[in-house]
């Protein structure tokens, strides 16, 4: 007679486990998370955090973030071959601000770059004002103002459109200095047509403002980093507005006032953009903020503020005069 066994699986071996048992029959105890401390654990990796929320290890602190699962100093959760989590720190990419003391770094490197560029500014300018020989240079050879243009806008375009130029030293400060140069030379022979009263006074002037707008901008609670577009706006008006000018000073029709109402919106415009790219510069408590790496663009970025800044003040002194 046949007899049928109720247990289909034949006995275990006591040399030979099953899947999920030991040699011998008896099942394989579970193991906890990676790090919980219990033998045969697998390794983890320092400061994981399992993603249930509990912490590493026998003894480590409940933190609120560590309750849901978060990393404790924020960003984004990445996750090892054992399937616990550790934030991504921000910082190690070069692309945060939470650490004060490279803010301050930053801030400090821009500003030198800056004073560098202001005196090398201000050293050609007073040549050309003060030499003779140099006026009567330029105004024979009027070729070298295109020529000066020309870096001007190669060096401006390379700076501020490819970023892997502008980050990679040296080509950054040879393309920072040659657009200073030929900035400056600009600028010089602007300045050139005007008496030693009228440009210091518009240095001084220019000064008085940078130094108000720039403290303005470090204590101020306003963000004026989410301006960004209505300020190009008002950029593009006022380019229309300086051309329709031009050809009415070019066609007989111009006059001093509206010279003088173009120059007033410029410099106010460019006061307002000192504001934001300096704020652009600090980052912290701003919306946007601008990379520490970015350095020659942040410092390029409040040069050209503070020229445009000074050539419309003295464009107000000069329509002012007799």
């Amino acid at each position: 007679m046949t007899t049928w066994n109720s247990n289909p699986y034949p006995p275990p071996n006591p040399n030979q486990g099953y899947y999920g048992q030991q040699p011998g029959g008896y099942p394989v105890p579970q193991q906890p998370y990676p790090g919980a401390g219990y033998p045969n654990a697998p390794p983890t990796y320092p400061g994981a955090v399992p993603p249930q929320g509990y912490p590493a290890g026998p003894g480590a602190p409940y933190g609120p973030e560590q309750q849901y699962g978060q990393p404790a100093g924020g960003g984004y959760m990445q996750q090892d071959m054992y399937g616990t989590n550790y934030p991504e720190d921000m910082d190690v990419k070069g692309f945060g601000f939470s650490d004060k003391t490279i803010r301050r770094a930053f801030i400090r490197k821009v500003y030198s770059i800056l004073m560098l560029q202001l005196l090398i500014t201000s050293a050609i300018i007073s040549f050309f004002l003060f030499h003779d020989g140099a006026k009567r240079f330029v105004r024979t050879n009027t070729w070298l103002i295109f020529v000066a243009f020309a870096v001007v806008f190669v060096a401006m375009i390379a700076l501020a459109c490819c970023g892997e130029v502008r980050r990679k030293s040296p080509a950054n400060y040879i393309l920072l200095g040659l657009f200073t140069l030929a900035e400056s030379f600009m600028l010089a022979v602007a300045t050139s047509q005007y008496s030693v009263p009228e440009v210091l006074m518009a240095v001084g002037i220019t000064a008085v403002i940078c130094l108000a707008l720039t403290l303005f901008a470090f204590q101020t609670k306003w963000d004026f980093t989410m301006c960004g577009g209505f300020l190009f706006i008002c950029v593009i008006v006022l380019l229309i507005f300086g051309l329709i000018a031009s050809i009415m000073a070019a066609t007989g029709n111009g006059n001093r006032i509206v010279s003088l109402v173009y120059a007033s919106l410029g410099a106010l415009l460019f006061s307002i953009y000192l504001i934001y790219d300096t704020q652009l510069m600090m980052g912290g408590k701003h919306k946007y903020s601008i990379s520490p790496e970015e350095y020659i663009f942040a410092a390029l970025n409040l040069y050209v503020d503070i020229i445009n800044i000074f050539i419309y003040i003295l464009t107000i002194i000069g329509a002012s005069r007799d």
